[in-house]
């Protein structure tokens, strides 16, 4: 991409993201609901996220900061033992799978990430910390298919896992009617998973 064409901004968060076993066994559970409800907006399961922190609109100079900081939290955390559980709604539309497990030691690394965030001078929405992982939303005026579906999954649990990297995440806002196709911006390795790592934590 040469600047002529990238974004002068970028829609950005920090979050965890399942590993692939633990998105298999919750697309599984869904197979149904797929079947049935195909005019959901389904998430793409490769942008299946838990947020640590919304960051919204930033110019795309700003980003770079948050490199360190993050990398150095990474470094120095072994991540929460978390497992995805259960489905829920927000507003009747938008669907989602639970998160349980260590959400104790969840809450503390988002904090941090939090005030890493802040010491960098990047001003953000600091909203309550409510663990989920957003699957769909229903279509405007469709208050009955996300409940439909969260009650179909409310029994599903899934295997325990932990996170192999912290993640910076863009995506680009507002550049079209398609859905906003998020991609890695860098992720650094959690302490303990330093074997599972890669040369991806340079932020560009």
């Amino acid at each position: 991409m040469n600047d002529q064409t990238r974004p002068s901004t970028i829609r950005v968060f920090i979050a965890l993201a399942p590993p692939d076993p633990a998105k298999e066994e919750l697309t599984a559970a869904l197979a149904p609901a797929y079947a049935t409800h195909p005019d959901l907006r389904w998430n793409r399961v490769e942008d299946w996220h838990i947020t640590l922190a919304f960051l919204g609109e930033l110019p795309a100079g700003t980003v770079p900061l948050l490199g360190p900081p993050l990398a150095g939290i990474a470094a120095n955390r072994r991540p929460p033992a978390l497992a995805l559980r259960g489905g829920g709604t927000f507003d009747n539309r938008v669907l989602w799978s639970g998160v349980d497990g260590d959400l104790a030691e969840l809450h503390a690394l988002a904090a941090e990430v939090r005030a890493a965030v802040r010491e960098c001078g990047i001003a953000f929405e600091e909203r309550p910390l409510r663990p989920h992982l957003t699957l769909a939303r229903a279509r405007r005026g469709d208050h009955v298919s996300a409940d439909e579906i969260a009650r179909g999954i409310a029994g599903f649990t899934g295997r325990r896992w932990a996170a192999e990297r912290l993640h910076l995440v863009g995506g680009e806002a507002g550049r079209g009617s398609g859905p906003i196709h998020y991609r890695d911006i860098a992720a650094w390795p959690f302490d303990g998973s330093r074997a599972n790592g890669s040369d991806r934590g340079r932020v560009r």
